[in-house]
This record gives C-alpha cells, structure tokens and sequence, in this order.
C-alpha cells in the first residue's frame, strides 16, 4: 500500500507519505493558517523523503473535518486534484479520526474546537464512532460524556488529553474505504459564521 495524505482541518499542518514500508510525516503543529502557502511544498518533501511519485501512490487521502471550513476546502480540493490527475480513487478521513486513532482507547471522546466556548464532538469505542457527531457546548459535552476520556489535537475549552493527529491519521487510513474524489466532501456539522450570518 502507497498512499500520501493530508490535514489541513485545524491549526495543524500534516502530510504523511507512505511507500509501503517507510512512512514519513511533515507535521507543522501552528503554521498560522496558511494551509494553501505551505500544502503544495510539504507534499513535495514528503513524497520526495518517502522516493515516492504521485503515480505511484495507490490512493489519496484529506482530513474532511469538523475544523477550520477554509482549511477543509483546501484539502479536499487538493486531494481532488491529485486523484483526478493520477487517476487514483480517494479516503476520507475525520478529524474525529485522527483523535480517536492517536492512541489506543477502550473509551473516548474526541474533541475538536467549534469557537464561543462550544466543542465538535464524537465518542468511539475500541476505534469505532457509537453516535453521530454533535455540535455542543462544553458543559453539554461534560454532562453527556463525564465518565469517558476527553481528547483533542488542539486546545479546547476543558480539561483534555492532548493527542499527535498525524499519529492517528496513520492509524485510521488502514479502516477506511476507498471512494471516488467526487465522492471526497465535507463533513460540516454545522453552518461556517458567514452562513449563518446571512
């Protein structure tokens, strides 16, 4: 298997070049936002450390969200391309993943920063979602789910146990289907702040 991927959901940068037996990540932990600047150049370092080609690499995979909607688009977009232009099918991968996957919980509940105090939010068990993932605020997400760990990649507003996304996105990969890049879309939990603003 030989794939390359990307996260470009949060705060966080991350493309992971895979050539079957050597993986390597490009992790950027603050790169500012700058998602669209710094993608192309990490994927050709990564791909380059890895001696890997696009051509050669058997799928393609983005981070689909929850997180920062700009940040989503660019990477589902760029994923897109390379399918396309490869002729190569596409993984979809959750931020909600990439926190679940980081380590190996019986019980958890992955965390991703929805801003204004408010939280995105998924229990797993033994690496699988059990509900459909919320929008909620902390003392929402504490009384529903006091009793299970809490953890993000990114700092939200409570106590959590702070997790490596590119550790999971790693992990995750291995369970995921692959689909067509016109399938690649998404996963908005709700409406961005210019929707809503309308």
């Amino acid at each position: 298997m030989k794939y390359l991927a990307i996260d470009t959901s949060g705060k966080h940068l991350t493309v992971l070049a895979y050539n079957g037996e050597r993986l390597i990540t490009v992790y950027e932990r603050d790169c500012a936002l700058k998602h669209s600047v710094l993608v192309m150049d990490k994927i050709d370092e990564a791909l380059s450390r890895a001696n890997l080609t696009p051509n050669e690499c058997d799928f393609f995979a983005a981070v689909v969200g929850p997180g920062s909607f700009t940040g989503i688009r660019i990477g589902i977009a760029t994923v897109k391309g390379l399918c396309m232009a490869c002729g190569k099918p596409a993984v979809a991968v959750t931020s909600f993943d990439c926190i679940a996957y980081a380590k190996e919980w019986e019980r958890v509940l992955a965390l991703v920063d929805a801003g204004h105090g408010y939280v995105y939010a998924c229990p797993y068990e033994k690496g699988v979602p059990v509900k459909t993932p919320c929008y909620c605020s902390k003392e929402e997400a504490q009384t529903a789910y006091g009793e299970v760990p809490f953890a993000a990649a990114e700092p939200v507003p409570m106590q959590y146990e702070e997790v490596n996304p590119a550790e999971g996105l790693f992990r995750a990969i291995e369970n995921k289907p692959k689909i067509s890049a016109e399938a690649l879309t998404a996963l908005y939990i709700r409406r961005s702040s210019a929707e809503e603003n309308r």
